[in-house]
């Protein structure tokens, strides 16, 4: 069959039930037609099927009609019938533009499609990837120089108050293999140090100075020795009280549960202390972990470290050393952070993740996520909400796997 000159667009519209797409199609059976191309969406129980046929020489364009119009007739639904000229076939997206807001309003996605649309691209497809708790959607979008249409959106979804990320759309986003995260005020809600500090009784110039330090205007290893002398003399059973009073980020188990079904490896890296970090990989089932060591003697913290510090450029260390021990390019690598010191590690990584970060962190990375909920990280990945909950309902009690611990490198570092 030459399917060359004519083509048919069929838009039905209505209530969405069992076998309206089987009906259309056994309508449209006839050896003078050819499926070009199909999209279907169902919104609020209400679906918009669209098909594209391509013509033969010769078709018989009123059995079309009268065929297409019967089946819709007694389905109760709405058809639009449209003939037109065969096309080139259809662009897919080469970017992915996803926005993230609480609530999403009408007003942005008009600004950020309007951005888009003078940019000179084409949105070709419009996802939604969750409705709770917060709204995201995805666009694919074909025609957009990368760079130039970030900047763009980076301005827009400033003044419009959602987040948005774009991303290079094909095999790369699927690739991701590894995702590494900062510990304090990403993983967990607050700094570690700061509650050590309140212990000691000097939380409060303890907070001022890691503020200062996470905005970058510190030295972070000076400015964490200078923290650390300050809890001289606690007793190591406070870590213990500490380690009870950590409150997990929301949605950080759902992220880490999430992400291992994948086949994703896992890996926390943090200027905290190990004495916590290591609970909380063993907690949570994550694969490689790296922090600093609070000295101990008698009973007591020295005030001092132990070993190397892990500082910025530790935290980027720390990222490639996983990504060899997993195997994994640091081009397949997710690194996720907020402050000043994981600003290394986000431009090692294949995608850089700022979370309710900084300003400066927010410019630097790849995407910004400015929710409380950690595991919104997943919509960047490309998954939605729908299929999350539905690994869940399938595995509800998955237990986190154990692989054991064992130390590597100083002792600052750890595989689980």
């Amino acid at each position: 069959m030459d399917v060359t000159e004519t083509t048919v667009l069929v838009t039905l519209t209505g209530r969405d039930r069992p076998g309206v797409t089987s009906r259309l199609f056994t309508a449209l059976a006839t050896d003078d037609l050819a499926v070009l191309d199909i999209e279907q969406v169902v919104i609020r129980g209400r679906l918009v099927l669209g098909v594209l046929l391509g013509c033969g020489p010769d078709p018989d364009l009123t059995a079309i009609h009268r065929g297409v119009r019967a089946v819709a007739a007694d389905l109760g639904m709405d058809v639009e019938i449209t003939m037109g000229s065969a096309e080139s076939p259809r662009r897919r997206g080469q970017l992915h533009v996803t926005v993230l807001g609480n609530p999403l309003l009408p007003a942005a996605v008009a600004a950020i499609a309007g951005r888009i649309a003078a940019s000179g691209a084409n949105i070709d497809r419009i996802d939604r990837l969750a409705d709770r708790p917060v709204t995201c959607i995805e666009l694919e979008v074909s025609g957009a120089d990368p760079d130039l249409l970030r900047t763009a959106l980076t301005r827009e979804s400033a003044e419009q108050g959602v987040d948005v990320a774009v991303q290079r759309g094909g095999l790369h986003r699927r690739a991701m293999r590894l995702i590494v995260m900062d510990v304090d005020s990403t993983l967990i809600v607050g700094e570690t140090i700061d509650l050590l500090a309140a212990h000691a009784g000097c939380a409060q110039q303890v907070a001022k100075i890691t503020e200062a330090a996470m905005r970058g205007e510190l030295d972070f290893a000076a400015s964490l020795r200078e923290r650390v002398a300050m809890l001289a003399g606690l007793d190591v059973s406070v870590l213990d009280e500490v380690r009870r009073d950590l409150r997990l980020a929301p949605g950080a188990r759902t992220l880490i549960r999430t992400l291992r079904r994948l086949g994703y490896r896992c890996g926390i890296v943090s200027g905290g202390f190990t004495q916590i970090t290591e609970r909380l990989a063993a907690d949570l089932g994550i694969h490689y972990s790296a922090a600093n060591t609070l000295e101990t003697a008698a009973g007591k913290l020295t005030g001092r470290l132990s070993g190397r510090i892990i500082d910025r450029a530790g935290k980027a260390e720390a990222l490639r050393m996983f990504a060899a021990e997993a195997g994994v390019p640091l081009s397949q690598t997710v690194a996720v952070g907020d402050g000043a010191n994981d600003l290394d590690m986000i431009a090692a990584a294949g995608l850089g993740i700022a979370f309710n970060a900084r300003q400066a962190v927010r410019d630097a990375a790849d995407a910004s996520v400015s929710v409380p909920y950690l595991d919104t990280v997943l919509y960047l990945l490309g998954l939605s909400r729908d299929e999350v909950d539905a690994a869940d309902v399938i595995a509800p009690d998955e237990p986190a796997a154990r692989d054991g611990l064992r130390p590597a490198g100083d002792g600052s570092f750890r595989k689980h």
